[in-house]
Parts: C-alpha cells; sequence; structure tokens
C-alpha cells in the first residue's frame, strides 16, 4: 500500500518530500563573510579618501582616520580642482583633465579604428601571411612599456613629435593596437562565414562588407574596446610623462605634481580630492557600460 501511495504522488510527492536547503547553511554564510570582507578591503581606501576629503586640516590633524567629519567642507574640492599647486603651476588639477581628454579621445577613436580593421581583414580576407602578422601584434601586447620607451624616444624626436599632443596620441594608438587586434579578430571569427559569403557574392568588397555589415554588428565589442582603452589611456602615467611634454601632461602626472610637493604644508584633504576626481572618469564609465562590458566579453569568447 505505502509503495502504491508513493507511486502515485509521483515526482510531485518525492519533491516534497525533499528536506528544505536552510538558507544560512554554514557554506552560505561563509561565502558571505568572504565577499563582506573582500567588499570592506576594497572599500576602505575609497572610505577614506572621501571623509577625508570632506575634512578641514584642524580636524584631520587630530588622526581620527575613520572618523566621520565634525565639519563638513567641500573646500578642499574647489582647491584641488581650481587653485592646486602642480609644480610651479597653481591652477588645480583641471588643467590636466583636459589635457587627458585631448590625449585620450583621438588615441581611443584610432586604436579602436586600427584594430577593428585588422581584426576584420585577418578573419576573413586573411591575406598571405597572415598568421605571422597575428603572431607578430600578439608579441607586440606583452612587450613591457618600459622597454620600448627609449627607442620610440629617439623614433619621435626624428620625426618632431616628440613631446607633443600628437606624439603622445601616435604612442597609444601604437601600444593598444594589439590588445585591439585581438578582440576584434576574436569577435569576427565567432561571426558566421556564411554572411561573407553572401556579401561577397553579392559584390561586396572590403571596405562595403566592413563599414554596411560588420560594423553595425560590433556594437559589444566596440564598448567593451572604448571601456579598456578610456581607462587604460586615462590611468597611464609613464607614457604621458615622458612623451606629451610639459604642456599636454595628464590628469595622472598632474595629481603625482600635487601629492608629492613638498612646499609648504601638505594638505591631506586637497591630496585625496584631487585622487578622487582623477579617478572619476573610469569608475564613470565602467558605471555606465559594465554590463555591456560583460556582454561583448562573452560574444568574443565563443571561438578562438
Amino acid at each position: 500500500m505505502n509503495t502504491l501511495n508513493a507511486s502515485l504522488k509521483g515526482p510531485a510527492g518525492r519533491a516534497q518530500s525533499r528536506p528544505r536547503r536552510s538558507a544560512f547553511s554554514p557554506a552560505r554564510i561563509g561565502i558571505y563573510l568572504f565577499l563582506l570582507s573582500a567588499a570592506a578591503f576594497f572599500l576602505l581606501p575609497l572610505y577614506v579618501m572621501l571623509v577625508t576629503s570632506v575634512k578641514p586640516m584642524s580636524e584631520i590633524r587630530l588622526g581620527n582616520l575613520l572618523a566621520f567629519p565634525t565639519h563638513f567642507t567641500l573646500d578642499a574640492w574647489s582647491a584641488a580642482w581650481q587653485s592646486a599647486c602642480t609644480g610651479l603651476d597653481c591652477n588645480g588639477i583641471r588643467v590636466g583633465f583636459w589635457n587627458s581628454v585631448r590625449i585620450v579621445v583621438p588615441s581611443t577613436v584610432l586604436s579602436i579604428a586600427i584594430g577593428a580593421v585588422n581584426g576584420y581583414a585577418l578573419s576573413f580576407w586573411r591575406p598571405r601571411g597572415a598568421g605571422l602578422l597575428f603572431g607578430v601584434l600578439l608579441l607586440g601586447a606583452f612587450i613591457p612599456v618600459q622597454v620600448m620607451v627609449y627607442p620610440l624616444v629617439r623614433v619621435l624626436a626624428s620625426v618632431h613629435l616628440f613631446s607633443s599632443l600628437p606624439g603622445i596620441v601616435v604612442i597609444h594608438t601604437i601600444f593598444g593596437m594589439p590588445v585591439m587586434t585581438l578582440l576584434f579578430r576574436n569577435y569576427y571569427v565567432s561571426i558566421p562565414q556564411e554572411l561573407f559569403k553572401a556579401a561577397r557574392i553579392d559584390g561586396g568588397g572590403f571596405w562595403r562588407i566592413f563599414l554596411q555589415l560588420m560594423l553595425p554588428m560590433s556594437t559589444p565589442i566596440i564598448v567593451v574596446a572604448v571601456i579598456m582603452q578610456v581607462t587604460g589611456i586615462w590611468n597611464d602615467f609613464i607614457l604621458g610623462l615622458v612623451f606629451a611634454g610639459t604642456r599636454n601632461l595628464p590628469m595622472t602626472v598632474q595629481l603625482n605634481n600635487i601629492i608629492n610637493t613638498t612646499t609648504g604644508e601638505r594638505l591631506y584633504n586637497v591630496n585625496m580630492a584631487a585622487t578622487i576626481l582623477t579617478s572619476m572618469v573610469p569608475l564613470a564609465v565602467y558605471f555606465v557600460s559594465g554590463r555591456w562590458f560583460v556582454r561583448g566579453i562573452a560574444s568574443g569568447a565563443v571561438k578562438g
């Protein structure tokens, strides 16, 4: 009789007889504790930067690093943007901000455009020696930047581009091209070859297929490339310091000049405010385009 009743209940009856898993099992509690610890580890420096930037110096001198500000003020933010001294100039970090914008925009556009064309050509047209060319580009992606600084200084000096805005744009384009080529090549390989063959049968040439067929399908990987290039170029220090020249120093270099200034009083609230202002653009890019980043990386990971 018991066997008959169990068979009549079927899968639903067996499912109901299973014990429900506790929402607070030891494994789940351990996972939450680990995630909370990791979040606290990474957010604690940001918290210290924020609370320090809105405190007056009289309160910072008391040494209460983690305490909330008793006298909230945004004077440090205003000083960091408008009047902080970056060496002999006291025009704030806004000068470096606009220099970084002038560097990031053309460098990002050029490196993505060249990388997209390279990835498209290596995926569909495959000229003679395409494998060797792709290997050389990948090799360039793994060569340390410091190894190539001096040769590039000599090359740019010989063509009168050293210490200029076009020079630093060319440098970032060169260093971004291998990774961009790899991204777009892996993305285009995942696109069915039948689409390309149909376009060829319809009479499409190299540029027509690229501009009218491939480029409109490349929105996810373009967003990934923009995020990578904007954050990488914006956060760069060594290339901007060496190649940009004194009139085009990016925001990161000017931030270093503000923090390491040793004349007079060291204004920790101004330093923290300048640091947060420098990191605003990469943070904004990630917050706005984070879901596109994951989608684009996944869409280009089907084939290699």
